[in-house]
């Protein structure tokens, strides 16, 4: 108990915990939790033989699991940098491939012996698994616990499980240039500093970006990979599902990535500090609940990054017109919910900024939903001040009179179960 309490008070200055495995301790307990998401769930289904996945010559399982998981094609992104454990057969020919929706993500390298999946549970955050690609097998899903943690519940995501998005300097076999350096990618990166180490289809005007290109010893990009709509000439794009890697995907997994960590880290120091009060009060026989100050700016510090990311606080302004080329943007938009008006909160803008109403659509997901409810309430509580503009605070300063009240009526349209000083 006591080395969470001091990860616990660690979130008084935003400072990441001093080791990455006090989750695994009450009352997280991450590694010998069950998971409650779509993989697990996908896993008990092949276990149970109530689910068969057909298995093809080039994509192993790759198609039956993004069907079954509900994933888009038109999500896919490409990766070329060597920055997975599938190192070794990755690189510019040959490029990681990358799917997702609200929860999941689907990673498939050609000739991999496993998929790569991660899931977003509403207790546990961040969820790993593999899933193995040998066709004379059954398909199974096994959850790992260890060797995706040594990168994804590091300093890069504060210590606690996570994903991340990083671009950086790739050499032509894609090998990192680590003497260049590497920036992790969300949505307040600007946008000339994104997708180094990346393929990138899709046009942005003016604005530059540091997608498609690798970086020779001396740090001279091969060129100029900005407003490449096609792929072909750069490697054999009919090895995988879609010829694209989506400039607005990449965009909006960004910034999914980023609110889903500051979910798991609010959800997670949340829990701490109240199994740390509930000890404190049997301690010192006070009543059940009784909220110490201390304890209630706790978790306040632990969700205002919450709030701040779900309003797209620091979001990189867009100087022009960008767009993608697979589709992507119509088919997250069309997915709804709409207001009674027609308006959501997926609809793009991808002018000035990524959406048209800055409130994100991750408050529709079930990490959201999975909070505790004394971090739920708070989240909710601060939307509501920073929507009516009772907030007026520097970090949503970017939010105009108009916005507010868009993001509002949408978001108490559509969302059911908000206290009722939300109003209708």
């Amino acid at each position: 108990m006591m080395r969470l309490l001091a990860l616990a008070l660690t979130l008084c200055a935003f400072a990441p915990p001093a080791v990455a495995d006090d989750f695994d301790r009450p009352p997280v307990r991450y590694r010998d939790t069950a998971p409650d998401d779509a993989v697990a769930g996908l896993g008990r289904e092949l276990r149970a033989g109530t689910v068969a996945l057909a298995h093809e010559k080039n994509g192993g399982y790759l198609r039956a699991v993004l069907k079954h998981l509900d994933v888009p094609v038109s999500s896919q992104v490409l990766v070329f940098s060597k920055t997975s454990l599938q190192r070794s057969l990755i690189g510019p020919k040959t490029p990681r491939a990358i799917y997702f929706n609200d929860d999941v993500a689907v990673a498939f390298c050609r000739h991999g012996d496993a998929l790569e999946i991660v899931a977003d549970d509403p207790n546990l955050g961040a969820v790993f698994y593999t899933l193995d690609q040998d066709p004379a097998g059954r398909a199974a899903v096994t959850r790992q616990t260890d060797r995706c943690l040594s990168c994804h519940a590091g300093s890069a995501t504060q210590g606690f499980p996570g994903t991340l998005a990083r671009s950086v300097s790739a050499d032509p076999t894609g090998e990192m240039l680590l003497a260049r350096g590497t920036k992790r990618v969300d949505a307040s990166t600007p946008f000339a500093d994104r997708w180094g180490g990346w393929y990138v289809t899709g046009t942005s005007g003016t604005q530059t970006h540091l997608g498609n290109a690798v970086v020779t010893p001396a740090g001279v990009p091969s060129r100029d990979g900005t407003n490449v709509t096609d792929l072909r000439p750069d490697f054999n794009a009919g090895k995988y599902l879609s010829p694209h890697s989506d400039l607005v995907a990449l965009m909006v997994l960004e910034h999914q990535g980023e609110a889903h960590n500051r979910l798991t880290r609010a959800n997670y120091l949340t829990r701490v500090a109240l199994a740390e009060e509930a000890d404190i009060n049997a301690a010192l026989g006070l009543p059940a609940g009784a909220r110490a100050d201390s304890i209630a700016r706790r978790i306040v510090w632990a969700c205002e990054p919450v709030v701040e990311a779900l309003l797209f606080a620091d979001e990189a302004p867009l100087t022009g017109v960008v767009a993608g080329t697979s589709g992507f943007a119509a088919e997250f938009a069309a997915r709804g919910p709409f207001d009674a008006r027609g308006r959501g909160l997926r609809q793009f803008d991808l002018k000035t900024r990524m959406f048209r109403t800055p409130l994100s659509y991750v408050v529709y997901s079930r990490h959201y939903d999975g909070l505790p409810p004394e971090a739920k309430a708070q989240v909710e509580r601060r939307l509501w001040e920073v929507l009516t503009g009772k907030d007026r605070t520097k970090p949503f300063a970017h939010l105009s009179a108009a916005d507010r009240l868009a993001a509002l009526e949408i978001y108490r349209a559509t969302k059911p179960g908000l206290p009722g000083y939300w109003g209708k």
